[in-house]
């Protein structure tokens, strides 16, 4: 998947979803950047990469192969209980999944970071 610019308007409707966990801080721009909102509640404290996604309602393993570059950088990232790492997907339509990536999968999360109830998402390896 090319990296090319950010997705502008999924940023601009991410903001409010992340200023609703906490407060937020946008990183800038450039070939260095690895996430791009930060996000401050009493724990943990959230390092999201807002990404287009044209595909969806693809399975987590293919948006995991899709993702794979981010995914790889947002693992750079130190992870416990106080520091996470997400990615969010919108797609052109306004839908959004949300998923916490830990050292060796993608869980799926709601918009709030919490783990979507058995059956209703997805984990994998």
């Amino acid at each position: 998947m090319s990296r090319g610019p950010r997705p502008h308007k999924a940023l601009a409707e991410a903001i409010p979803i992340a200023k609703a966990r906490g407060i937020i801080q946008l990183a800038t721009s450039g070939p260095e950047r690895i996430f791009d909102i930060a996000i401050v509640s009493k724990v943990p404290v959230t390092f999201a990469r807002v990404m287009f996604a044209p595909e969806i309602l693809a399975t987590t393993r293919q948006l995991a192969d899709d993702f794979r570059e981010e995914i790889a950088q947002l693992r750079i990232i130190a992870q416990d209980a106080a520091i996470t790492s997400e990615l969010w997907l919108r797609s052109k339509h306004g839908t959004w999944r949300f998923f916490l990536v830990t050292p060796d999968s993608l869980v799926e999360i709601d918009r709030e970071g919490k783990q979507l109830l058995p059956g209703s998402g997805q984990t994998i390896g």
